[in-house]
């Protein structure tokens, strides 16, 4: 049975590509000349290597111990796309940060690839701050982490159960829990549910015996004017070279989709409950005023325990917050965590 397309409600058509929107400050593929990088990798508690891109300020002082970061990338994406740019963007404000391919994604390990699996992703935000906290130019009493779309939900997760994460921001934060039992606004009934989880049930037959992987939802390849808006969102930054990345182990057909038999996993992950534990360590939520995901942000923001704020971006959609650097709210997060990693 083919994969059901309903996370994000994205439609596909065969009709012609539409042409990358670059205004507002579109900038997803940003090279800072005031930070270092380096490529680094390393283990998480599964033994699985995490690849990540480590950025530090070239102005630091040789003996400095500076506040660290952990930044990670919007789901089914990579680093390359959102999170490097956050990542260089706050380096260039004094902290080391550190942009990671979630497992299964980019270069970081895990097979099948696209594979989804909540409690690795949060767990690789974790083994992120094993690697920052053994660096002797980052104070590990210091160290915070940003989750961007499905990132922020997995860092939540993450944060719940380690204490070392001192302070947690997100931005245009699915959860991706709740989007895929009840979909945007509710949307998804009960039925619809089932049948997406029996389809994915029989799938497992079909692979266990060799037959060929099916993949779900992610960004569509084609679009046309009557295409949803969510769907045309998505395909302008991941369908364009506004923010288009395909890493050397995938293809452009592959990139954002992850396999069926794996997405219902999503359906047994609740990031939001216990998130009042997280106390009295700071979050902050950033949404756009019309972003289709602010439900996610407001829902969070609502359950958190003090201290915590919720930040609307005018003006803004979920997408937006991407990489346009006009809208994107860099100032706020620097403030952020400069107060709270200090």
């Amino acid at each position: 049975m083919r994969a059901l397309t309903l996370m994000f409600g994205l439609l596909i058509s065969s009709c012609a590509a539409i042409g990358a929107d670059m205004s507002r400050g579109a900038d997803n593929f940003y090279q800072s000349d005031r930070v270092t990088r380096e490529k680094v990798t390393f283990k998480n508690q599964y033994q699985m290597a995490v690849t990540g891109t480590l950025y530090r300020p070239k102005d630091a002082s040789k003996t400095a111990r500076l506040p660290a970061i952990v930044v990670g990338h919007p789901m089914g994406a990579v680093k390359e796309q959102s999170a490097s740019l956050y990542a260089q963007k706050l380096a260039e404000q004094g902290f080391v940060t550190l942009a990671i391919d979630l497992s299964f994604w980019g270069e970081s390990e895990g097979q099948p690839r696209n594979a989804v699996s909540p409690d690795i992703y949060a767990e690789d935000f974790s083994a992120a701050v094993d690697y920052l906290g053994t660096r002797d130019f980052v104070d590990r009493e210091q160290i915070g982490a940003l989750g961007i779309c499905g990132s922020g939900s997995f860092v939540i997760s993450a944060a719940k159960i380690d204490p070392r994460i001192k302070a947690l921001a997100t931005v245009s934060m699915y959860d991706m829990g709740s989007a895929n039992r009840h979909a945007l606004n509710n949307s998804l009934t009960l039925a619809q549910r089932k049948q997406i989880i029996e389809a994915a049930a029989q799938q497992r037959y079909v692979e266990f015996t060799g037959g060929k992987t099916e993949y779900t939802s992610g960004a569509p390849h084609k679009i046309d004017a009557d295409s949803p808006p969510v769907a045309k969102e998505f395909y302008d930054f991941y369908r364009t070279p506004r923010g288009e990345f395909t890493p050397k182990n995938s293809s452009a057909a592959l990139t954002t989709h992850p396999t069926l038999t794996s997405n219902v996993k999503f359906m047994n992950f609740y990031p939001f409950n216990d998130i009042e534990t997280i106390s009295p360590r700071p979050m902050l939520f950033i949404t756009g005023d019309k972003a289709h995901s602010r439900e996610f942000s407001e829902e969070a923001f609502k359950r958190a325990a003090e201290p915590k704020e919720l930040y609307i971006v005018p003006d803004a959609g979920h997408v937006d917050l991407y990489d346009r650097t006009d809208l994107i709210p860099f100032a706020k997060l620097t403030a952020f965590f400069r107060a709270h990693l200090a």
